[in-house]
């Protein structure tokens, strides 16, 4: 099982309309998403950035996550 916030990945789906904007989820390395590990609006979320993937997002990423 995929721990929310333990992972140094993120899934992202940048914007094709808006310069900087997007969704960006925790995952795994492979890109996998514990969807039970996220809220009720975040998982609505990545439902629609899933949905919008060629119209208004773009394919999504990995990446990895800056540590501060």
């Amino acid at each position: 099982m995929i721990q929310p916030r333990s992972g140094p990945f993120q899934l992202c789906f940048r914007s094709l309309l808006h310069r900087g904007r997007g969704y960006a989820f925790p995952c795994d390395g492979d890109g996998q998403v514990d969807l039970d590990g996220l809220s009720e609006q975040a998982r609505n979320n990545y439902f629609y950035a899933r949905a919008m993937v060629g119209r208004e997002l773009a394919v999504p990423a990995v990446e990895a996550v800056e540590l501060q």
